[in-house]
């Protein structure tokens, strides 16, 4: 870890991340380096932000260039006994080349959208992502518009976004079917997952709602709604898309630094991700397929799904060289992160296979919009993180306790003097003594609220670690509930 613990936080702070460290992988320091910051290969000096920086020494981040010898066969071609071999050769790579190259087209083709955005189905043309949901009609037919949904509190109240009124509404129980639950998961991006879906009291003041009208021939579910300032039942729907934040019974005590060894099943969405066999940063399974961790882990040259890996349900990194890891197949930072800030520190990643939930794998809930929160709301920190400042990461998984803290007086001259933005929250002890550290990094912030776990955070940075006035920053989760939403749909 590098730290300018002299500065003030406004001059940036930072951590320097070096994953989890086995005693004979990294070679001692040379004790003539009178400088504070380790000295690494220029490409990876971090800057000067605030921040837990995912780094690893260049050796065990950056996958090795082979140069492949050149081919002999320009050599061999120039006796005349292996010209019409050559000929022969090089019209078939010609042939092999232009095969691949009709492949590359027709799978462009086919899914023309799949860099550009999303496809707006009248019209063939794409819009970005950021622009679904967002109350304007980009598409002709409003495509980008009728199918915005989210869920709303702890109870998982269902609203559908209504571009006329530009707001939400919550969704009658009148004449509702699970069929139509499932609908909607689908649209959420849960992809052949749903869990639950029933009528529950409306306690959101709502005074106009979403109401099917059974009559209707169209198939299309949000083409059956339509606004009624009426609910015959009185009920609205509440829907579970996946059985999310439940956990085993967990030791309430209180390495991270400052925490205890974690037990099987205490924090079943904590995942570690390996970048060529060493942890760089934590994350938070959400969906059998779906990970957040921090948009700083993926920065370059690290922003490439090939070179992750994800490891879930152990506890212990060194039986994670000998357990079976998933493979990354995309790679998802939020489109407004700013390296600088670590405003909107947000990314997710999508497995090439899904994982099996079991009592030691489990997804941890994604906090509903209207979800509301004490001030000091307790809040749990895991991770690999290091134990004390400066020191490896840790073998085993570690937890602790951390309420959260008033922006106001996480952003006081004291503390980080306006550093916190809307997109963070700030969680731990103004005194110091418990704190994510690095390594911790993307890992996740929860609370327990109506008997299910939420994710609140990512682990996004701090000054030193458990230092006083210097708590630890988190990206602010239910900011990024809508926009994870949409990535997942887009990409499903």
């Amino acid at each position: 870890m590098a730290l300018n613990s002299g500065s003030p936080p406004g001059d940036g702070p930072y951590y320097e991340n070096h994953g989890y460290q086995p005693e004979s992988l990294y070679p001692a320091r040379p004790a003539t380096v009178p400088s504070a910051y380790p000295v690494y290969p220029a490409p990876y000096y971090p800057p000067t932000v605030p921040q837990y920086t995912p780094r690893v020494p260049t050796h065990t981040s950056t996958p090795a260039v082979r140069v492949q010898p050149k081919s002999p066969l320009g050599t061999a071609c120039t006796a005349k006994a292996k010209r019409a071999l050559c000929i022969t050769v090089a019209l078939g790579a010609v042939l092999a080349g232009a095969a691949v190259a009709a492949v590359l087209l027709w799978r462009f083709m086919e899914s023309k959208c799949s860099v550009s955005g999303i496809e707006c189905s009248s019209s063939g043309t794409c819009i970005s992502p950021s622009q679904w949901c967002d109350g304007v009609l980009h598409c002709p037919s409003g495509e980008d518009e009728n199918r915005c949904v989210r869920l709303y509190g702890p109870d998982f109240i269902l609203q559908v976004y209504s571009a006329q009124r530009k707001s939400w509404h919550p969704v009658c129980q009148d004449d509702w079917n699970d069929s139509y639950g499932r609908a909607a998961c689908q649209d959420m991006g849960y992809r052949n997952s749903f869990y639950s879906s029933h009528g529950v009291m409306d306690d959101s003041g709502a005074t106009s709602f979403m109401k099917l009208n059974i009559t209707a021939s169209n198939m299309d579910l949000y083409k059956k709604l339509f606004h009624s300032d009426v609910c015959s039942s009185k009920m609205v729907v509440s829907l579970r898309c996946i059985e999310c934040g439940v956990t085993a019974k967990m030791r309430r005590q209180s390495r991270i630094v400052g925490g205890s060894s974690a037990s099987e099943g205490d924090w079943p969405w904590q995942v570690s991700l390996h970048v060529q066999g060493t942890h760089v940063c934590g994350g938070s399974v959400i969906t059998p397929e779906w990970i957040v961790t921090a948009a700083h882990c993926v920065e370059e040259p690290l922003n490439s799904p090939r070179y992750w890996t994800a490891f879930a349900g152990i506890l212990r990194q060194s039986f994670m060289f000998y357990g079976h890891g998933y493979r990354v197949g995309k790679v998802i930072s939020h489109p407004n992160y700013d390296s600088k800030t670590k405003n909107n520190d947000i990314a997710l990643m999508k497995l090439q296979t899904p994982l099996t939930f079991n009592d030691k794998v489990k997804p941890v809930c994604l906090p509903n919009p209207g979800l509301m929160l004490e001030p000091d709301q307790s809040c749990w920190i895991s991770g690999w993180g290091a134990t004390h400042e400066k020191g490896k990461t840790s073998d085993k998984l570690n937890a602790a306790m951390v309420p959260l803290i008033e922006p106001q007086r996480c952003n006081s001259k004291y503390v980080y003097n306006n550093l916190v933005t809307p997109a963070m929250v700030c969680a731990g002890y103004l005194q110091g003594s418990v704190d994510s550290c690095q390594g911790d990094s993307g890992g996740p912030l929860v609370t327990l609220k109506s008997r299910i776990w939420w994710l609140i955070g990512d682990t996004s940075w701090g000054s030193g670690c458990a230092k006083a006035n210097r708590p630890g920053v988190y990206g602010n989760m239910t900011v990024f509930t809508d926009w994870i939403y949409r990535q997942m749909r887009a990409n499903s």
